[in-house]
């Protein structure tokens, strides 16, 4: 699911490509793709701006099947119990068979969706642009409670033990009881939110178009630290050994310490980054609107390797098996891999 798991941690033990690596593949995926891709059992799923959620083999790129929707699908895919969770701009909630691509059952609401889901707790939550945080039965479909947030939701939920946490454009920052979807807390802070929360040991972190990223404390809302940088943050943190790692709209990946929020270190791209970060063992891995793939070394933020990619990358990377795959604007979808024999370009669907 996007950012790895329900707490949206973005940080996994198995390391990804210590040196450049080469494109394994690369798979068309429509247009004006924005998903971050999802890797589970062989294969990887993603939404498109075309409308349809694609599934492709994760070692060939093969296509397996795809799922035609009424909206454009900018949510990244979920998946658990060989379901695929995922919304759509059209504003259906869709869980499809992961091995056949067929429906297993539908949500409707009253805006698009935009946000990821989270599955936890025989749940999966997701918000809504109509204001409402939803949390459905992953069997049936049932929706078993829908809390009001009083404005947008554009932000992907994180649950962490039994609280959903999301952000909205009103810049609150709500804490749901998982079990009955009664607010916990809530608490304004200084700009619209479009960043997606991230939890650990007791602390939510998340972006600000105020330029801030937040540290609150999960239990009372209190806001910890606020660390300042030069534009909007619309990415999602990456968490891990003490660190908060994120990028932000003024062109610079930051380290943060996650205890007191000052600065260990930032690496300037240069351009705008929406794509947010994934720590895979010791590295970081990040997409930018330059078009590359950036790697860079967690605890020194020093550039080991970038390989450009030829359109703007808004979507996030995933690595499973030392493998990064990472979806261009432009309809791509790409593994990157240690050096081999390399595959060619797949054909369409």
């Amino acid at each position: 699911m996007f950012r790895g798991d329900p707490s949206r941690s973005a940080a996994q033990p198995d390391p990804g490509p210590v040196d450049r690596p080469d494109q394994r593949w690369q798979a068309p995926v429509g247009e004006d793709v924005s998903s971050s891709p999802a890797v589970a059992d062989g294969g990887v799923y993603l939404g498109s701006g075309d409308g349809r959620l694609y599934a492709v083999d994760a070692t060939s790129g093969e296509p397996l099947w795809r799922v035609e929707t009424g909206g454009p699908v900018f949510s990244s895919p979920a998946i658990a119990g060989a379901t695929v969770y995922v919304g759509s701009g059209d504003g259906t909630f869709y869980a499809v068979d992961a091995a056949s691509g067929d429906t297993r059952w539908t949500v409707e609401t009253d805006g698009p969706i935009v946000s990821s889901p989270a599955v936890a707790n025989g749940l999966v939550v997701f918000a809504g642009w109509d204001g409402n945080l939803y949390a459905v039965d992953t069997g049936s479909g049932d929706i078993r409670w829908d809390y009001p947030a009083g404005a947008e939701l554009f932000s992907s939920p994180a649950v962490a033990g039994r609280t959903a946490y999301v952000g909205g454009v009103d810049g609150s920052l709500h804490a749901v009881d998982i079990a009955t979807g009664e607010p916990r807390w809530r608490v304004a802070l200084g700009g619209s939110i479009y960043s997606s929360p991230a939890v650990s040991g007791g602390t939510v972190y998340v972006g600000s178009d105020d330029g801030g990223v937040y540290a609150v404390d999960a239990a009372s809302g209190d806001v910890r630290w606020r660390f300042e940088t030069g534009a909007r943050v619309s990415s999602s943190p990456a968490l891990a050994g003490g660190g908060v790692y994120i990028s932000g709209e003024d062109g610079n990946v930051y380290a943060i310490d996650a205890t007191t929020g000052d600065e260990r270190w930032r690496f300037a791209i240069g351009t705008v980054l929406f794509s947010s970060p994934l720590l895979a063992g010791e590295i970081l891995y990040v997409g930018a609107l330059d078009g590359a793939v950036h790697a860079l070394d967690a605890a020194t933020g020093a550039e080991l390797w970038r390989v450009d990619l030829g359109s703007p990358l808004y979507a996030s990377p995933s690595v499973v098996e030392a493998t990064v795959y990472v979806a261009t604007l432009d309809g791509r979808l790409v593994a990157l891999a240690a050096p081999q024999e390399t595959g060619g370009v797949i054909e369409g669907m």
